[in-house]
Protein backbone atom coordinates (compact mmCIF):
# COMPACT_ATOMS: atom_id res chain seq x y z
CA UNK A 1 0.00 0.00 0.00
CA UNK A 2 1.30 3.43 -0.90
CA UNK A 3 2.42 5.50 2.09
CA UNK A 4 0.40 8.66 2.63
CA UNK A 5 2.08 11.79 3.91
CA UNK A 6 0.55 13.81 6.67
CA UNK A 7 -1.60 16.74 5.66
CA UNK A 8 0.98 19.26 6.93
CA UNK A 9 3.66 17.95 4.57
CA UNK A 10 1.21 17.67 1.68
CA UNK A 11 0.28 21.31 2.10
CA UNK A 12 3.96 22.28 2.45
CA UNK A 13 4.84 20.47 -0.78
CA UNK A 14 2.00 22.13 -2.73
CA UNK A 15 2.81 25.55 -1.29
CA UNK A 16 6.52 25.32 -2.09
CA UNK A 17 5.81 24.06 -5.59
CA UNK A 18 3.57 27.05 -6.19
CA UNK A 19 6.40 29.31 -5.01
CA UNK A 20 8.69 27.87 -7.65
CA UNK A 21 10.93 25.70 -5.50
CA UNK A 22 12.71 22.82 -7.26
CA UNK A 23 11.91 19.19 -6.47
CA UNK A 24 15.41 18.62 -5.06
CA UNK A 25 15.21 21.64 -2.80
CA UNK A 26 11.78 20.68 -1.45
CA UNK A 27 12.93 17.12 -0.76
CA UNK A 28 16.01 18.37 1.10
CA UNK A 29 14.07 20.95 3.11
CA UNK A 30 11.26 18.57 4.17
CA UNK A 31 13.43 15.46 4.56
CA UNK A 32 11.48 13.30 2.08
CA UNK A 33 12.29 11.44 -1.13
CA UNK A 34 12.42 13.46 -4.34
CA UNK A 35 10.23 10.92 -6.14
CA UNK A 36 7.52 11.56 -3.56
CA UNK A 37 7.67 15.28 -4.30
CA UNK A 38 7.51 14.49 -8.02
CA UNK A 39 4.31 12.45 -7.59
CA UNK A 40 2.57 15.27 -5.75
CA UNK A 41 3.75 17.72 -8.39
CA UNK A 42 2.23 15.57 -11.17
CA UNK A 43 -1.01 15.28 -9.23
CA UNK A 44 -1.14 19.04 -8.74
CA UNK A 45 -0.64 19.66 -12.46
CA UNK A 46 -3.06 17.01 -13.72
CA UNK A 47 -6.00 17.55 -11.31
CA UNK A 48 -6.89 14.67 -11.32
CA UNK A 49 -3.81 12.62 -12.16
CA UNK A 50 -4.14 10.15 -15.06
CA UNK A 51 -3.08 6.67 -14.05
CA UNK A 52 -1.28 4.37 -16.44
CA UNK A 53 -2.04 0.65 -16.81
CA UNK A 54 -0.40 -1.38 -14.09
CA UNK A 55 0.36 1.63 -11.86
CA UNK A 56 -1.53 3.31 -9.09
CA UNK A 57 -1.73 7.05 -8.71
CA UNK A 58 -0.39 8.57 -5.49
CA UNK A 59 -2.94 8.54 -2.72
CA UNK A 60 -3.63 11.85 -1.00
CA UNK A 61 -5.43 12.20 2.28
CA UNK A 62 -8.48 14.42 2.25
CA UNK A 63 -7.86 17.85 3.73
CA UNK A 64 -9.18 18.30 7.26
CA UNK A 65 -10.23 21.86 6.52
CA UNK A 66 -11.44 23.58 3.43
CA UNK A 67 -11.11 27.02 1.91
CA UNK A 68 -13.04 28.41 -1.01
CA UNK A 69 -12.27 26.43 -4.12
CA UNK A 70 -10.89 23.34 -2.35
CA UNK A 71 -12.78 20.03 -2.05
CA UNK A 72 -13.52 18.18 1.18
CA UNK A 73 -15.33 18.80 4.43
CA UNK A 74 -16.33 22.45 4.86
CA UNK A 75 -14.69 24.21 7.82
CA UNK A 76 -16.89 26.11 10.32
CA UNK A 77 -14.45 29.00 9.92
CA UNK A 78 -15.49 29.62 6.30
CA UNK A 79 -18.48 31.66 7.43
CA UNK A 80 -16.15 33.98 9.36
CA UNK A 81 -13.39 34.19 6.73
CA UNK A 82 -13.55 37.96 6.28
CA UNK A 83 -13.48 38.59 10.04
CA UNK A 84 -10.53 36.24 10.51
CA UNK A 85 -8.62 37.90 7.66
CA UNK A 86 -9.15 41.36 9.18
CA UNK A 87 -7.86 40.18 12.53
CA UNK A 88 -4.83 38.60 10.85
CA UNK A 89 -4.11 41.93 9.17
CA UNK A 90 -4.14 43.50 12.64
CA UNK A 91 -1.41 41.07 13.73
CA UNK A 92 -3.58 39.03 16.13
CA UNK A 93 -2.66 35.46 17.01
CA UNK A 94 -4.82 32.40 16.31
CA UNK A 95 -5.63 32.10 20.02
CA UNK A 96 -6.84 35.71 20.18
CA UNK A 97 -8.86 35.28 16.97
CA UNK A 98 -10.55 32.18 18.42
CA UNK A 99 -11.46 34.06 21.61
CA UNK A 100 -12.89 37.02 19.66
CA UNK A 101 -14.93 34.72 17.41
CA UNK A 102 -16.49 33.03 20.42
CA UNK A 103 -17.31 36.32 22.17
CA UNK A 104 -18.35 38.44 19.19
CA UNK A 105 -19.87 35.95 16.75
CA UNK A 106 -20.90 32.98 18.89
CA UNK A 107 -18.44 30.64 17.18
CA UNK A 108 -19.06 26.99 18.15
CA UNK A 109 -16.04 25.36 16.56
CA UNK A 110 -12.77 24.40 18.26
CA UNK A 111 -9.54 26.32 18.62
CA UNK A 112 -7.79 23.71 16.44
CA UNK A 113 -10.08 24.46 13.53
CA UNK A 114 -9.29 28.20 13.82
CA UNK A 115 -5.57 27.46 14.00
CA UNK A 116 -5.70 25.26 10.89
CA UNK A 117 -7.72 27.89 9.02
CA UNK A 118 -5.21 30.61 9.97
CA UNK A 119 -2.30 28.41 8.88
CA UNK A 120 -4.01 27.79 5.55
CA UNK A 121 -4.54 31.50 4.99
CA UNK A 122 -0.87 32.17 5.82
CA UNK A 123 0.31 29.46 3.42
CA UNK A 124 -1.91 30.85 0.68
CA UNK A 125 -0.54 34.38 1.05
CA UNK A 126 3.21 34.19 1.80
CA UNK A 127 5.06 37.35 2.69
CA UNK A 128 7.11 38.85 -0.16
CA UNK A 129 10.89 38.73 -0.01
CA UNK A 130 12.65 41.95 0.81
CA UNK A 131 15.26 43.06 -1.73
CA UNK A 132 18.29 44.69 -0.15
CA UNK A 133 20.72 46.83 -2.14
CA UNK A 134 24.05 47.85 -0.61
CA UNK A 135 26.50 50.72 -0.83
CA UNK A 136 29.45 50.54 -3.26
CA UNK A 137 32.37 48.51 -1.94
CA UNK A 138 30.50 47.21 1.10
CA UNK A 139 29.68 43.63 0.07
CA UNK A 140 30.55 40.75 -2.22
CA UNK A 141 28.77 37.40 -2.40
CA UNK A 142 30.67 34.13 -2.90
CA UNK A 143 29.59 30.62 -3.90
CA UNK A 144 30.62 27.44 -5.70
CA UNK A 145 28.75 25.77 -8.51
CA UNK A 146 29.25 23.10 -11.15
CA UNK A 147 31.96 24.14 -13.59
CA UNK A 148 32.61 23.19 -17.20
CA UNK A 149 33.66 19.85 -18.62
CA UNK A 150 37.32 18.93 -19.14
CA UNK A 151 38.35 16.22 -21.58
CA UNK A 152 41.52 14.40 -20.54
CA UNK A 153 42.75 11.01 -21.77
CA UNK A 154 39.47 10.48 -23.57
CA UNK A 155 37.40 10.92 -20.41
CA UNK A 156 35.21 13.86 -19.43
CA UNK A 157 35.11 15.22 -15.92
CA UNK A 158 33.48 18.26 -14.41
CA UNK A 159 35.33 20.72 -12.17
CA UNK A 160 34.02 23.17 -9.59
CA UNK A 161 33.23 26.79 -10.42
CA UNK A 162 34.20 29.53 -7.97
CA UNK A 163 32.40 32.84 -8.48
CA UNK A 164 32.34 36.09 -6.50
CA UNK A 165 30.13 39.10 -7.30
CA UNK A 166 30.23 42.66 -5.98
CA UNK A 167 26.68 43.33 -4.79
CA UNK A 168 26.48 46.94 -5.94
CA UNK A 169 27.89 46.87 -9.48
CA UNK A 170 27.51 43.09 -10.15
CA UNK A 171 31.14 43.01 -11.28
CA UNK A 172 32.19 39.35 -10.98
CA UNK A 173 35.17 37.04 -11.11
CA UNK A 174 34.98 33.35 -12.07
CA UNK A 175 37.61 30.63 -11.70
CA UNK A 176 37.46 26.84 -12.11
CA UNK A 177 39.07 24.78 -9.33
CA UNK A 178 39.78 21.09 -8.89
CA UNK A 179 38.45 20.82 -5.34
CA UNK A 180 36.70 22.94 -2.73
CA UNK A 181 39.60 23.06 -0.25
CA UNK A 182 40.49 25.89 2.09
CA UNK A 183 43.75 26.64 0.26
CA UNK A 184 42.12 26.80 -3.17
CA UNK A 185 39.26 28.89 -1.77
CA UNK A 186 41.73 31.40 -0.34
CA UNK A 187 43.72 31.57 -3.57
CA UNK A 188 40.56 32.13 -5.62
CA UNK A 189 39.45 34.96 -3.31
CA UNK A 190 42.89 36.52 -3.52
CA UNK A 191 42.89 36.29 -7.31
CA UNK A 192 39.53 38.08 -7.35
CA UNK A 193 40.85 40.91 -5.12
CA UNK A 194 43.88 41.32 -7.39
CA UNK A 195 41.60 41.23 -10.44
CA UNK A 196 39.45 44.05 -9.02
CA UNK A 197 42.31 46.02 -7.54
CA UNK A 198 40.70 46.21 -4.09
CA UNK A 199 38.80 44.42 -1.34
CA UNK A 200 35.11 44.75 -0.31
CA UNK A 201 34.33 45.33 3.36
CA UNK A 202 32.31 42.10 3.81
CA UNK A 203 32.10 38.71 2.12
CA UNK A 204 28.78 36.84 2.24
CA UNK A 205 29.45 33.12 1.80
CA UNK A 206 27.51 29.89 1.95
CA UNK A 207 28.30 27.37 4.71
CA UNK A 208 31.17 25.89 2.71
CA UNK A 209 33.32 23.22 4.30
CA UNK A 210 36.33 25.10 3.01
CA UNK A 211 35.45 28.10 5.19
CA UNK A 212 32.98 27.10 7.94
CA UNK A 213 33.93 24.50 10.54
CA UNK A 214 30.51 24.35 12.21
CA UNK A 215 27.41 25.89 10.64
CA UNK A 216 24.96 27.57 12.99
CA UNK A 217 21.97 29.80 12.44
CA UNK A 218 23.23 32.46 14.84
CA UNK A 219 26.86 31.68 15.76
CA UNK A 220 28.78 29.88 12.98
CA UNK A 221 32.40 28.86 13.59
CA UNK A 222 34.83 29.79 10.82
CA UNK A 223 37.99 27.99 9.80
CA UNK A 224 40.92 29.66 11.64
CA UNK A 225 42.88 30.04 8.43
CA UNK A 226 39.94 31.82 6.79
CA UNK A 227 39.71 34.18 9.77
CA UNK A 228 43.44 34.95 9.45
CA UNK A 229 42.99 35.61 5.72
CA UNK A 230 40.10 38.01 6.38
CA UNK A 231 42.13 39.95 8.98
CA UNK A 232 45.06 40.18 6.58
CA UNK A 233 42.91 41.74 3.85
CA UNK A 234 40.80 43.89 6.20
CA UNK A 235 37.47 42.28 5.40
CA UNK A 236 34.79 40.37 7.34
CA UNK A 237 33.32 37.00 6.34
CA UNK A 238 29.60 36.54 7.05
CA UNK A 239 28.15 33.05 6.48
CA UNK A 240 24.46 32.95 5.62
CA UNK A 241 21.93 31.05 7.70
CA UNK A 242 21.77 27.36 6.79
CA UNK A 243 19.32 26.47 3.98
CA UNK A 244 18.60 30.11 3.09
CA UNK A 245 20.15 30.65 -0.36
CA UNK A 246 17.95 33.71 -0.93
CA UNK A 247 20.22 35.64 1.47
CA UNK A 248 22.83 35.61 -1.31
CA UNK A 249 20.51 35.79 -4.28
CA UNK A 250 22.90 37.88 -6.40
CA UNK A 251 25.53 35.15 -6.53
CA UNK A 252 22.90 32.41 -6.91
CA UNK A 253 21.65 34.02 -10.11
CA UNK A 254 25.24 34.76 -11.12
CA UNK A 255 26.17 31.08 -10.98
CA UNK A 256 23.18 30.23 -13.18
CA UNK A 257 24.22 32.95 -15.62
CA UNK A 258 27.75 31.54 -16.03
CA UNK A 259 26.51 27.96 -16.44
CA UNK A 260 23.87 28.85 -19.03
CA UNK A 261 25.80 31.51 -20.96
CA UNK A 262 29.51 30.73 -20.71
CA UNK A 263 29.90 27.02 -20.02
CA UNK A 264 26.87 25.27 -21.45
CA UNK A 265 27.72 23.10 -24.45
CA UNK A 266 31.50 23.65 -24.14
CA UNK A 267 34.27 21.17 -23.34
CA UNK A 268 37.82 22.26 -22.50
CA UNK A 269 41.14 20.47 -22.81
CA UNK A 270 42.53 21.61 -19.45
CA UNK A 271 41.78 23.60 -16.32
CA UNK A 272 44.05 26.42 -17.51
CA UNK A 273 42.14 26.70 -20.79
CA UNK A 274 38.82 26.97 -18.97
CA UNK A 275 40.28 29.62 -16.64
CA UNK A 276 41.50 31.75 -19.54
CA UNK A 277 38.16 31.40 -21.31
CA UNK A 278 36.24 32.59 -18.25
CA UNK A 279 38.51 35.62 -17.82
CA UNK A 280 37.90 36.59 -21.45
CA UNK A 281 34.18 35.93 -21.12
CA UNK A 282 33.91 38.12 -17.99
CA UNK A 283 35.64 41.01 -19.79
CA UNK A 284 33.85 40.78 -23.13
CA UNK A 285 30.39 39.47 -22.22
CA UNK A 286 29.50 39.73 -18.54
CA UNK A 287 31.04 43.19 -18.01
CA UNK A 288 29.53 44.73 -21.14
CA UNK A 289 25.92 43.65 -20.55
CA UNK A 290 23.18 45.95 -19.27
CA UNK A 291 22.18 44.39 -15.96
CA UNK A 292 18.49 43.61 -15.61
CA UNK A 293 18.19 45.18 -12.14
CA UNK A 294 20.52 48.19 -12.26
CA UNK A 295 19.67 48.98 -15.93
CA UNK A 296 23.28 50.05 -16.45
CA UNK A 297 26.43 48.50 -17.86
CA UNK A 298 28.28 46.44 -15.25
CA UNK A 299 31.74 47.70 -16.19
CA UNK A 300 30.64 51.35 -16.11
CA UNK A 301 29.21 51.13 -12.59
CA UNK A 302 32.31 49.28 -11.38
CA UNK A 303 34.87 51.67 -12.88
CA UNK A 304 33.06 54.89 -12.01
CA UNK A 305 31.51 54.10 -8.62
CA UNK A 306 32.72 50.91 -6.95
CA UNK A 307 36.41 50.48 -7.74
CA UNK A 308 37.45 53.81 -6.11
CA UNK A 309 35.88 52.86 -2.74
CA UNK A 310 37.31 49.34 -2.44
CA UNK A 311 39.79 48.79 0.39
CA UNK A 312 43.39 48.99 -0.94
CA UNK A 313 45.33 45.75 -1.32
CA UNK A 314 48.16 44.89 1.09
CA UNK A 315 51.68 45.09 -0.38
CA UNK A 316 52.26 41.31 -0.29
CA UNK A 317 49.97 38.36 -0.99
CA UNK A 318 48.63 36.33 1.91
CA UNK A 319 51.51 34.09 3.10
CA UNK A 320 51.15 30.49 2.03
CA UNK A 321 51.28 28.18 5.03
CA UNK A 322 49.97 24.87 6.22
CA UNK A 323 48.20 24.26 9.49
CA UNK A 324 46.98 21.37 11.54
CA UNK A 325 46.08 20.21 15.02
CA UNK A 326 48.72 18.34 17.02
CA UNK A 327 48.96 16.78 20.48
CA UNK A 328 52.05 17.56 22.56
CA UNK A 329 54.21 14.47 23.16
CA UNK A 330 55.60 13.39 26.54
CA UNK A 331 58.92 15.06 25.68
CA UNK A 332 57.08 18.42 25.24
CA UNK A 333 57.53 18.40 21.44
CA UNK A 334 55.09 18.30 18.53
CA UNK A 335 55.72 16.64 15.20
CA UNK A 336 55.45 18.89 12.15
CA UNK A 337 56.41 17.77 8.66
CA UNK A 338 58.59 14.92 10.05
CA UNK A 339 60.46 17.24 12.45
CA UNK A 340 59.98 17.98 16.15
CA UNK A 341 59.48 21.36 17.85
CA UNK A 342 59.29 22.18 21.56
CA UNK A 343 56.41 23.88 23.38
CA UNK A 344 56.12 25.11 26.99
CA UNK A 345 55.87 22.21 29.48
CA UNK A 346 52.42 23.26 30.74
CA UNK A 347 50.94 22.07 27.42
CA UNK A 348 52.16 18.49 27.87
CA UNK A 349 49.54 16.07 26.47
CA UNK A 350 47.23 18.85 25.29
CA UNK A 351 46.12 19.63 21.71
CA UNK A 352 47.59 22.71 20.01
CA UNK A 353 47.36 24.38 16.59
CA UNK A 354 50.46 24.47 14.37
CA UNK A 355 51.10 26.67 11.34
CA UNK A 356 54.19 26.25 9.21
CA UNK A 357 55.70 27.37 5.93
CA UNK A 358 59.12 26.97 4.35
CA UNK A 359 60.81 29.15 6.99
CA UNK A 360 58.93 29.23 10.30
CA UNK A 361 56.84 27.00 12.55
CA UNK A 362 54.32 28.69 14.86
CA UNK A 363 52.43 26.94 17.67
CA UNK A 364 49.15 28.33 19.08
CA UNK A 365 46.89 27.35 21.97
CA UNK A 366 43.11 26.95 21.69
CA UNK A 367 42.67 30.75 21.97
CA UNK A 368 45.08 31.16 19.03
CA UNK A 369 47.69 32.83 21.19
CA UNK A 370 51.20 32.09 19.96
CA UNK A 371 53.08 29.94 22.49
CA UNK A 372 56.14 28.88 20.46
CA UNK A 373 58.11 30.04 17.43
CA UNK A 374 60.82 28.00 15.68
CA UNK A 375 62.87 28.13 12.52
CA UNK A 376 62.00 25.30 10.14
CA UNK A 377 64.44 22.43 10.53
CA UNK A 378 65.29 19.35 8.48
CA UNK A 379 63.31 16.13 8.72
CA UNK A 380 64.17 14.02 11.74
CA UNK A 381 65.73 16.91 13.68
CA UNK A 382 64.65 18.45 16.99
CA UNK A 383 64.25 22.20 17.54
CA UNK A 384 64.20 22.87 21.29
CA UNK A 385 63.85 26.26 22.96
CA UNK A 386 65.73 26.23 26.30
CA UNK A 387 62.96 28.26 27.92
CA UNK A 388 60.62 25.32 27.28
CA UNK A 389 62.70 22.95 29.47
CA UNK A 390 61.84 22.35 33.13
CA UNK A 391 64.58 23.43 35.57
CA UNK A 392 64.63 19.93 37.06
CA UNK A 393 65.48 18.48 33.65
CA UNK A 394 68.43 20.81 32.85
CA UNK A 395 71.77 19.29 33.93
CA UNK A 396 74.78 21.26 35.10
CA UNK A 397 76.67 20.28 31.96
CA UNK A 398 73.92 21.90 29.84
CA UNK A 399 73.99 25.05 31.97
CA UNK A 400 77.72 25.51 31.31
CA UNK A 401 81.06 25.96 33.12
CA UNK A 402 80.42 29.46 34.43
CA UNK A 403 77.18 28.39 36.11
CA UNK A 404 78.99 25.48 37.84
CA UNK A 405 81.90 27.67 38.99
CA UNK A 406 79.49 30.25 40.40
CA UNK A 407 77.71 27.51 42.31
CA UNK A 408 81.01 26.13 43.73
CA UNK A 409 82.08 29.64 44.77
CA UNK A 410 79.44 29.54 47.54
CA UNK A 411 81.21 26.55 49.17
CA UNK A 412 84.35 28.55 49.87
CA UNK A 413 87.44 30.20 48.31
CA UNK A 414 89.65 27.08 48.41
CA UNK A 415 86.92 25.04 46.71
CA UNK A 416 86.58 27.65 43.96
CA UNK A 417 90.38 27.80 43.46
CA UNK A 418 90.61 24.01 43.32
CA UNK A 419 87.76 23.82 40.75
CA UNK A 420 89.33 26.48 38.52
CA UNK A 421 92.77 24.85 38.70
CA UNK A 422 91.32 21.42 37.97
CA UNK A 423 89.40 22.74 34.93
CA UNK A 424 92.53 24.46 33.58
CA UNK A 425 94.56 21.27 33.88
CA UNK A 426 91.98 18.72 32.65
CA UNK A 427 90.15 20.77 30.04
CA UNK A 428 86.69 19.86 28.73
CA UNK A 429 86.61 16.53 30.57
CA UNK A 430 86.68 18.48 33.83
CA UNK A 431 83.14 19.79 33.23
CA UNK A 432 81.60 16.59 34.58
CA UNK A 433 84.11 16.66 37.48
CA UNK A 434 82.78 20.12 38.39
CA UNK A 435 79.24 18.69 38.41
CA UNK A 436 80.35 15.89 40.80
CA UNK A 437 82.31 18.31 43.01
CA UNK A 438 79.23 20.57 43.38
CA UNK A 439 77.20 17.48 44.36
CA UNK A 440 79.52 16.85 47.37
CA UNK A 441 77.54 19.43 49.34
CA UNK A 442 74.62 16.97 49.50
CA UNK A 443 76.71 14.62 51.70
CA UNK A 444 79.50 16.61 53.38
CA UNK A 445 79.60 19.97 55.16
CA UNK A 446 81.22 22.90 53.40
CA UNK A 447 83.96 23.17 56.06
CA UNK A 448 85.23 19.65 55.36
CA UNK A 449 85.17 20.26 51.61
CA UNK A 450 87.16 23.47 52.13
CA UNK A 451 89.85 21.74 54.22
CA UNK A 452 90.16 18.93 51.68
CA UNK A 453 90.34 21.43 48.80
CA UNK A 454 93.18 23.31 50.55
CA UNK A 455 95.16 20.08 51.01
CA UNK A 456 94.43 18.97 47.43
CA UNK A 457 95.71 22.30 46.07
CA UNK A 458 98.95 21.90 48.04
CA UNK A 459 99.52 18.40 46.63
CA UNK A 460 98.15 19.20 43.12
CA UNK A 461 95.51 16.49 43.50
CA UNK A 462 92.84 17.02 40.80
CA UNK A 463 90.98 13.72 40.79
CA UNK A 464 87.51 13.49 42.33
CA UNK A 465 87.76 10.02 43.86
CA UNK A 466 90.91 10.73 45.99
CA UNK A 467 89.33 14.02 47.02
CA UNK A 468 86.27 12.16 48.34
CA UNK A 469 88.56 9.85 50.39
CA UNK A 470 90.39 12.88 51.78
CA UNK A 471 87.09 14.46 52.85
CA UNK A 472 86.06 11.18 54.54
CA UNK A 473 89.41 11.03 56.46
CA UNK A 474 89.00 14.61 57.61
CA UNK A 475 85.52 13.82 58.84
CA UNK A 476 86.85 10.78 60.81
CA UNK A 477 89.69 12.76 62.40
CA UNK A 478 87.30 15.46 63.47
CA UNK A 479 85.29 12.88 65.41
CA UNK A 480 88.47 11.52 67.21
CA UNK A 481 89.91 14.90 68.26
CA UNK A 482 90.33 15.54 72.06
CA UNK A 483 87.15 16.63 73.66
CA UNK A 484 87.37 18.98 76.63
CA UNK A 485 83.78 18.39 77.68
CA UNK A 486 82.31 14.91 78.19
CA UNK A 487 79.76 13.39 80.52
CA UNK A 488 82.41 11.15 82.22
CA UNK A 489 85.03 13.90 82.55
CA UNK A 490 84.80 16.08 85.65
CA UNK A 491 85.39 19.78 85.17
CA UNK A 492 88.64 21.33 86.54
CA UNK A 493 86.67 23.37 89.05
CA UNK A 494 85.80 20.15 90.87
CA UNK A 495 89.49 19.35 91.41
CA UNK A 496 90.21 22.89 92.54
CA UNK A 497 87.51 22.66 95.20
CA UNK A 498 88.89 19.29 96.35
CA UNK A 499 92.41 20.68 96.78
CA UNK A 500 91.15 23.71 98.66
CA UNK A 501 89.35 21.54 101.23
CA UNK A 502 92.46 19.55 102.25
CA UNK A 503 94.29 20.94 105.47
CA UNK A 504 97.77 22.27 104.93
CA UNK A 505 100.48 19.85 106.01
CA UNK A 506 103.33 20.74 108.37
CA UNK A 507 106.27 22.48 106.98
CA UNK A 508 108.86 19.85 106.20
CA UNK A 509 112.12 20.09 108.15
CA UNK A 510 115.32 20.88 106.44
CA UNK A 511 117.68 18.00 106.26
CA UNK A 512 120.60 18.05 108.62
CA UNK A 513 123.97 18.80 107.29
Amino acid sequence: MTNVLKMVKQQAIIGLLEQGWSLRRIARELGIDRETVSRYNKLRISKPAISTPGSKPPVLAKPAISTPGSPGRVSLCNAFGDAIQKKLDQGLTAQRIYQDLCQEHGFTGSYSSVKRFVMRLGAATPLPFRRIEVEPGSEAQVDFGAGGWILQDGRKRRVHLFRITLSHSRKSYSEPVERQTTELFIRALENAFRYWGGVPKTLVIDNLRAAVRHADRYDPELNPKIMEFARYYGTVILPTKPYTPRHKGKIESGIKYVKSNALKGRVFDSLAEQRQFLLHWEATVADTRIHGTTKRQVRQIFEEIERPVLTPLPPEPFPVYHEGRRRVHRDAHVEVDKSYYSVPPEYLGRPVWVRWDTRLVRVFNDNFEQIALHAKTAAGRFATDRTHLCDQKISGVERGVHWLLDKIHYIGPYSHRWAAAMLEQRGIEGVRVLQGFAALTRKYPASSIERASRLALQTQLFRLRPLRKLITRIETQSELEFAEDHEIIRPLSTYQELLTGIAPSEKPQEPQR
